[in-house]
């Protein structure tokens, strides 16, 4: 099988996995071991049963898996609202995601809250709609909570770059 067959019957897999209750965990660790090797993160030796992509090589890795937009410089505004989404909703610490957040904010002119009330990029961000450079969308919302988590991490990841 080609290598690009694989990869997305792989990811139809785990898409499947992820959306049923795992009511196989032998076959959940098959499908885990096989998407990080196919993703480049290596042989699966994680014991953790409740993340079904807990071994995906990082916050990089489970972007790519999940199919979580780039986010770029156009795009910090609503980087800066999904991370405050995700302080809210205790997927992030405060301390480096909140310092993050302000400096991204004052970098993109929404210093104030009347200004970040009358930003909808923001204001999207805040809903946990994440929206990529090129000009895809990602709705957080969806994720069962310990992927969040995860997509808490690549947003945090990503949008220090930015700085």
């Amino acid at each position: 099988m080609n290598t690009t067959l694989r990869t997305v019957f792989l990811a139809s897999a785990l898409a499947v996995s992820l959306s049923t209750p795992a009511w196989a965990s032998g076959l959940m660790d098959s499908i885990k071991s096989q998407a990080a090797e196919t993703l480049g993160g290596g042989a699966s030796t994680s014991s953790q049963s409740g993340s079904a992509l807990g071994s995906l090589g990082g916050a990089a890795g489970l972007g790519s898996a999940l199919g979580l937009p780039s986010i770029g410089g156009d795009t910090a505004g609503n980087a800066a609202g999904v991370l405050q989404y995700c302080i809210q909703n205790k997927y992030l610490g405060g301390g480096d995601a909140s310092s993050v957040k302000d400096q991204l904010l004052n970098k993109v002119g929404l210093g104030s809250p009347q200004q970040q009330q009358q930003d909808s990029s923001y204001q999207q961000g805040v809903a946990g709609l994440l929206s990529g450079s090129d000009g895809s969308s990602f709705d957080l919302s969806k994720l069962q909570s310990d992927l969040k988590d995860k997509a808490c991490d690549y947003v945090l990841d990503n949008a220090s770059s930015l700085l």
